[in-house]
């Protein structure tokens, strides 16, 4: 079974400010990527680009970090609703996140990117989603 779109063509695509997603056959939206259609076991998937705008469903300020991350703390992260229909997990780009409260929730959200460096859990540099609250 050959991957449609693979963990490296999302981070690129991410780089250059496209979000990537897949349509299986049965109408669900998958973003990040998979092998299978979670619902239905298809693996005929269509890549399609995504309009990386939806709303923010929860989120969490994190103020403890994994191993070699801690410069980064505090950071907040969401779980997004795309307004095609999956939720995706990124940071909140925001200088203050441990001045967040429950107003972010509802709020509209464009997805751009951040960049995580390599550490020695990861299989090095990565993108991945940072999501700017519209105003």
């Amino acid at each position: 079974m050959a991957i449609k779109l693979s963990f490296k063509e999302y981070d690129i695509a991410l780089r250059e400010g496209r979000l990537l997603g897949l349509r299986c056959g049965c109408g669900d939206i998958l973003c990040p990527p998979r092998a299978v259609c979670p619902r239905c076991g298809n693996a005929e998937l269509e890549i399609i680009q995504l309009s990386g705008k939806g709303k923010i469903a929860s989120y969490t300020t994190l103020f403890v970090a994994a191993e070699g991350r801690e410069k980064e703390l505090p950071y907040a992260m969401a779980l997004v609703a795309l307004d095609e229909g999956p939720y995706l997990i990124g940071r909140i780009d925001t200088n203050c996140p441990d001045k967040l409260d429950l107003s972010v929730i509802g709020k509209s959200v464009t997805t751009g990117h951040g960049v995580f460096g390599g550490d020695k859990y990861s299989a090095g540099e990565a993108a991945y989603p940072l999501f700017r609250i519209e105003d």
